[in-house]
């Protein structure tokens, strides 16, 4: 499906009912709006590890513009303030009052900055594998000076730099990444087959992902608003991410007041391959004790 915001058509896909029966009334779900990571990413990655979620909340997946399914536009509207304002119009379209958002990494950068500037209209927050500031670049350089490979580091710096030239590169950087990207990383015949078939159901932005590292991502840093944050938020790390670092994810639980930190400590970056059961039990449990009895009969 797509929604007409902000001068482009936004892909959007929804996933569990929005209203179920509950005795002699009708209880509605809270509505999650799912943030993919990069920026340049997709939905697609969080299919089918999320579906569970839609038995307690109606999941909306998002593809930024310029990713995915979304139309393409200017490079140069590839930006974190556009993302969040084609949110911010997503909800306004769909007619809802109060949503949750479920950021990824990037995403998670997405979610704060919404928070930042429309909290009153969020029932909670789910931050994954995400960092609040620019600061995350300099310690990811570190750590994969210490773990990658010669061939990493190379790739590495083309992130860095934000120099991606083709879509192929970019499937290059994922493949040569994934070791450091994934914990439970295998090289069997099977993992490489589920990997290739993952990436060719994406459909990737390499010039989105160039605007934000090459640019606004060097900037980019809401730390000083998180004391601010007034709603319920889950905060999930991955005890090995090399990318978004369990640093961030320690230092954003010490200022958003309200909020739960759990580190998976049998993950990287990708918690939700790593330890897709616990980190359904994780959200689940947020959700059923701090989100749901916020929703209303109708």
């Amino acid at each position: 499906m797509f929604a007409s915001v902000n001068g482009i058509k936004l892909f959007f896909d929804i996933e569990g009912a929005g209203s179920v029966p509950e005795g002699p009334r009708m209880k509605e779900k809270p509505v999650c709006f799912v943030l993919h990571g990069g920026p340049g990413g997709d939905h697609t990655g969080f299919k089918p590890g999320l579906s569970p979620l839609a038995e307690h909340m109606q999941l909306v997946y998002i593809d930024n513009r310029g990713s995915g399914k979304s139309e393409k536009g200017p490079r140069s509207t590839y930006t974190l303030d556009n993302n969040v304002e084609d949110i911010e119009a997503l909800r306004k379209h769909l007619g809802l009052e109060k949503i949750v958002l479920l950021g990824q990494s990037y995403g998670g950068m997405t979610a704060m900055e919404y928070a930042r500037r429309y909290q009153e209209h969020l029932l909670g927050l789910i931050l994954v594998v995400t960092a609040p500031s620019y600061k995350f670049i300099e310690r990811a350089k570190e750590i994969v000076k210490e773990r990658g490979t010669s061939e990493q580091q190379e790739m590495a710096q083309v992130l860095w730099d934000g120099s991606f030239v083709s879509n192929e590169q970019q499937y290059k950087y994922y493949e040569v990444m994934a070791p450091l990207y994934t914990y439970s990383y295998q090289d069997t015949p099977d993992a490489v087959e589920a990997r290739k078939n993952a990436q060719q159901r994406s459909n990737r932005s390499y010039e989105a992902l160039n605007e934000g590292f090459a640019g606004f991502l060097r900037e980019f840093d809401v730390t000083e608003s998180l004391s601010s944050y007034k709603i319920p938020t889950l905060i999930i790390g991955g005890r090995h991410d090399w990318i978004t670092p369990i640093e961030a994810s320690i230092l954003m639980n010490e200022q958003i007041p309200n909020s739960k930190l759990v580190i998976f400590e049998n993950s990287s970056h990708s918690v939700l391959k790593d330890e897709n059961d616990k980190f359904i039990s994780t959200v689940n449990s947020f959700v059923n004790e701090e989100l749901v009895n916020k929703v209303q009969f109708i």
